[in-house]
């Protein structure tokens, strides 16, 4: 029975150039690359990513289109908020020193004509 042996430096390197060499023979022997069917592969490629870029374009144009309506309530609900708190504003709102003599006043004319 034979033992097991350590292979030496030029063992391994000699074997390292031999799978070396088959590599590229391998490389060698692939056979070439036809041109016409590489360009209609890229003329599929190229379709496939415009149908994909105009997806995603219509999904962008949706999700703002989504958004612009978001904010379109957002910016009604606001206005709405802001002129009832305006209104409720105004009805708490004390009348001036004028209005509330002008007010007085007529309270009292309004008791001489009642007598």
């Amino acid at each position: 029975m034979a033992s097991f042996k350590t292979p030496t430096f030029q063992d391994r390197a000699a074997l390292a150039g031999k799978a070396k060499q088959k590599a590229l023979d391998q490389l060698k022997a692939r056979p070439p690359v036809d041109e016409a069917l590489m360009a209609e592969q890229r003329r599929a490629w190229e379709a496939r990513e415009q149908v994909l870029a105009d997806e995603r374009a219509a999904r962008a144009e949706a999700r703002a289109a989504l958004k612009a309506e978001k904010a379109a309530i957002v910016a009604a609900a606001i206005a709405a908020a802001a002129a009832a708190a305006e209104l409720k504003a105004a009805r708490l709102k004390p009348a001036s020193a004028a209005e509330m003599k002008a007010a007085r006043d007529a309270r009292f004319a309004a008791r001489k004509a009642r007598k």
